[in-house]
């Protein structure tokens, strides 16, 4: 993939750039949408991931790695509905399965064969899923890997890492958005609360610095009496995917197996990066891990996985330490869309993706280098993050840090909607998708050097 600079200025003759004037028209239909939202939704949404300023554009239309917009505007889709969709929209081998299991009924207060077919290939596939059992969110699947934790082990803390996010469970959520103002020292950090959460649940909580195997060993020693479960994800999004440092991991399993504390991997984002998961892309092999996202066709979904001892827990032959329902648990639907889903995804497409990120992260950092941007780039397989740094960080505090004296990119998104690409309002990341090829890489690219020019980057 050659990188091809465009000089020519920001919405002037040679660059390419969408026409916006019908998404910010007043009598917009995107506009119009959104004041329809506004008079019964709080904010006008139910995700605070789809707000955009002055208001998002709305959804009418994907196929492939394209969305198509109200306005009749289609773009490559760089998001897949926050890394959901790795078969882009409307496969139409995951449409055909479902359009035919919907015509037999949506779901019932019976099981059906499709969970069971799902549950088999993800236990055949992941080497730390023995025993599945499903639900309707990621978020989901950390609660209950969390309740199994402390069933499994009879204790009642966990710990987490700071500036992760697991998801809306508020054990789970707590220190995901700590800030200089409150997170504390690095070597004990401060359990951070939103007001909306339980007053005392910091008691519960041990937060963690990531890429610290050092001070994690401390602290996970010190409480380790009362500690049921360590919550990892992997390949963090909310750090910019900042990759564990060497033996980082490998500590935390050592500890883990060593104070009998349950290792728990959050791969609801980072399983798409390995045909058998992050965990084995990392070689590490956790107690319990929740899934969601790709494993549901683009279909709510949520599962939780691991060895046989810890996922009795659920088992009602076994007196149900862990009470689990859910009138959406397994629905048909959404199993067949799964299984169709991960059936496609070979380990040849996996392959396929993970070089089409290795370009596209290739590609990126040659455009910055000859635009003379200090930047670094992170991810693996089809995950892909930057951040315009000199500096490479460790842990979130130094991410943070490297976010607050770079560019300011308030606008990225828009900016990069007008060049007909779809990216997250979170920053500079982004997934691939197996409809995409390098004419899709080639125009993110070109999206991102114009977008970044516009902003006055350079």
């Amino acid at each position: 993939m050659k990188i091809r600079l465009n000089d020519s200025n920001p919405g002037q003759p040679g660059e390419q750039r969408m026409e916006m004037s019908a998404y910010l028209d007043q009598q917009s239909e995107s506009k119009r949408l959104y004041d329809r939202a506004l008079a019964v939704m709080p904010g006008g949404n139910s995700r605070h991931t789809i707000v955009m300023d002055p208001y998002p554009v709305y959804a009418r239309l994907g196929r492939g790695c394209r969305v198509t917009d109200v306005e009749g505007e289609e773009r490559i889709d760089f998001i897949n509905n926050y890394t959901a969709l790795i078969r882009g929209h409307s496969d139409p081998d995951v449409t055909a399965v479902v359009s035919k299991v919907i015509h037999n009924g949506t779901s019932f207060s019976l099981p059906t064969e499709y969970d069971i077919r799902l549950a088999e290939l993800l236990v055949d596939r992941i080497p730390a899923a023995e025993q599945v059992r499903f639900c309707n969110s990621g978020s989901e699947a950390v609660l209950l890997a969390i309740r199994a934790a402390r069933a499994y082990t009879g204790r009642s803390k966990i710990a987490k890492f700071e500036g992760c996010y697991h998801g809306i469970y508020d054990y789970a959520q707590a220190s995901d958005s700590s800030r200089p103002g409150n997170w504390g020292a690095l070597d004990s950090p401060q359990t951070t609360l939103e007001t909306s959460m339980v007053p005392n649940l910091g008691k519960d909580v041990v937060t963690l610095p990531w890429n610290r195997p050092e001070i994690c060993a401390q602290l996970i020693e010190d409480c380790a009496d009362e500690l049921a479960a360590v919550l990892i994800d992997p390949l963090p999004a909310a750090l910019g995917l900042l990759s564990p440092v060497e033996g980082f991991l490998e500590t935390l399993r050592e500890l883990t197996r060593e104070f009998g504390v349950v290792l728990i991997f959050d791969e609801v984002m980072s399983f798409r990066i390995d045909y058998r998961g992050a965990g084995h892309a990392n070689g590490i092999t956790p107690d319990l891990m929740s899934m969601g996202k790709i494993i549901g066709g683009g279909f709510p979904v949520g599962a939780v996985a691991g060895s046989t001892a810890i996922m009795s827990v659920f088992d009602h032959r076994l007196g149900e330490k862990v009470h689990h329902g859910g009138t959406y648990n397994g629905n048909p639907v959404t199993m067949a869309a799964g299984y169709e889903t991960m059936r496609l995804m070979t380990q040849d497409e996996y392959t396929r993706l993970a070089e089409l990120g290795d370009t596209l992260r290739a590609s990126l950092s040659e455009m910055l280098k000859q635009r003379g941007v200090q930047h670094q780039v992170n991810g693996r397989g089809s995950m892909f993050s930057l951040l315009l740094s000199a500096r490479r960080p460790v842990d979130f505090r130094e991410l943070i840090e490297c976010r607050e004296s770079g560019p300011e990119l308030t606008g990225l998104d828009r900016e990069m909607l007008s060049r007909g690409v779809l990216l997250g309002s979170r920053g500079l990341f982004g997934v691939l998708s197996t409809p995409m090829g390098e004419a899709e890489l080639d125009q993110f690219v070109d999206a991102l050097d114009q977008s970044l020019r516009a902003l006055g980057v350079y």
